[in-house]
């Protein structure tokens, strides 16, 4: 079994953790480093596994996935680049850290050290996150299955080219927020035509979940299955009608675009 190090104890770290151990991974086989020492026992207490320093856990692990904020990346590669010997093996650094390229590694750390940059999005947190994969000039084939393979404990992957990572986040790694932001105004707008918040709720989440299964699970696209529910003069034909008069479409769009753009500002903030 792959030995996997996960430094970074946050939600995105857990729930990396608990994918691999639902998926069949051997408490043994993943260790975590966490900066907060009570943060770091509850971890341990929670799924029995080692926590530890960073060069403790960086030593025999055939996988570093980095999962702390942005900020925290360098004086992460300085400790992992101060274990001796850590990296003599093969090891593959993933890095879950938004804006942080691999160049950003590869200049910090032994040469050909392959590296694979992911966005990951927060659905991740109930094993239904889509994870997008880019790696670096190091990484080849057999590297990118074996993260593909860890990543698909908690959802689907795709990989792309590093320069598509921005437009990703846009999309997928900021997306659930529009989708929540939808529910919300769904759910605004059903209580103020009479509806109670609880029941408003239950509606507009149910819905929102069905639909998405039928997005996933039927084969057709967002086109065709709108069409499906939108009858000739029906009431959901007119309330479409209303939502584009709105702009819905343009909003999305620039949306999307300026997500775009604040990803590659930060970015260029961390080369």
């Amino acid at each position: 079994m792959t030995r996997i190090a996960v430094i970074g104890g946050g939600r995105i770290g857990e729930a990396l953790i608990s994918g691999l151990l639902r998926s069949g991974h051997a408490v043994k086989d993943i260790v975590v480093s966490e900066h907060f020492p009570a943060r770091a026992k509850e971890l341990s207490d929670k799924y029995k596994i080692l926590a530890t320093g960073i060069g403790d856990a960086v030593e025999g692990a055939d996988v570093i996935v980095i999962a702390v904020k942005p900020g925290d990346v360098e004086s992460v590669t300085v400790e992992i680049d101060k274990v001796d010997g850590a990296t003599e093996q093969e090891q593959i650094l993933v890095s879950l850290a938004a804006g942080v390229t691999t160049a950003f590694y590869e200049k910090r750390l032994p040469a050909g050290f392959p590296v694979v940059r992911v966005m990951p999005n927060t659905p991740m947190l109930v094993g239904h996150g889509m994870s997008v994969l880019a790696p670096g000039r190091h990484a080849n084939d057999d590297h990118l299955k074996v993260v593909r393979d860890i990543l698909g404990a908690v959802g689907e992957t795709a990989t792309v080219k590093e320069d598509l990572i921005d437009a990703v986040t846009a999309v997928s790694g900021s997306g659930p927020a529009y989708i929540f932001l939808v529910a919300e105004a769904m759910v605004d707008a059903a209580v103020s035509m009479g509806l109670p918040r609880p029941t408003a709720t239950q509606l507009v989440n149910q819905t929102i979940s069905g639909a998405a299964a039928m997005l996933h699970d039927s084969g057709e696209s967002a086109t065709e299955l709108r069409g499906g529910v939108s009858s000739p003069g029906g009431t959901t034909a007119a309330a479409i009608r209303q939502l584009e008069s709105f702009g819905l479409r343009r909003a999305f769009y620039e949306g999307l675009d300026a997500a775009k753009t604040r990803s590659e500002e930060l970015a260029a903030g961390l080369e």
